[in-house]
């Protein structure tokens, strides 16, 4: 597995890198089979440190989570907690889902922008919005069953996830309601 450990203008020594490869290591592979890579990023918040922690599985989902104390170790020990608590939930799905495909998921590349609104509205007419494009990245969609994309988007912690539904290879969308139960939007399934 690789491993991407770094610290947002702190550094990061050689013993909390093998502290947390040595600890996520053994968090991964209680119940994840097969992580290809991980990404540690350090950060201070004011008087405590943040850890983030995005692990991407060989099965191609993705499992994140972030946790934060005064002390640097502290922070990692309670993001690793709740990536465990988190993999814990889902180890049936996940070694369903691994026992199910031969192949990691497959990704459709699609464009991504970000976009910020216009200073000056005084030259649109009423109503109107010009945003302006500041960033341009490709996203992977990938295809998954709708019961797959909204175990990913909840690893993930992603208010949203576009798929490939698998099913008939059309786009759909899953996301979490303000009700707290999930939405799924397949525009196949429309009748007209």
């Amino acid at each position: 597995m690789r491993y991407q450990i770094s610290g947002k203008q702190i550094d990061i020594g050689a013993a909390l890198q093998t502290h947390v490869e040595t600890e996520l290591g053994t968090t991964l592979g209680k119940y994840a089979g097969r992580p290809t890579d991980a990404m540690v990023v350090f950060s201070k918040s004011g008087h405590e440190y943040v850890c983030e922690a995005v692990v991407h599985l060989s099965t191609g989902l993705t499992a994140q989570a972030k946790g934060s104390a005064t002390e640097i170790y502290a922070a990692f020990d309670s993001a690793t907690e709740k990536m465990d608590k988190q993999l814990r939930r889902y180890k049936r799905r996940l070694k369903d889902h691994h026992k199910e495909r031969a192949q990691p998921v497959e990704t459709l590349g699609a464009a991504s922008y970000i976009l910020a609104p216009r200073e000056e509205e005084d030259d649109l007419p009423e109503g109107e919005i010009d945003p302006m494009i500041i960033a341009e990245m490709e996203t992977p969609i990938p295809s998954l069953s709708v019961g797959e994309a909204v175990m990913q988007m909840e690893l993930a912690h992603a208010p949203l996830l576009v798929f490939r539904n698998e099913g008939h290879s059309g786009i759909n969308v899953v996301y979490r309601r303000d009700d707290g139960n999930i939405g799924w939007i397949d525009p196949r399934n429309t009748s007209s």
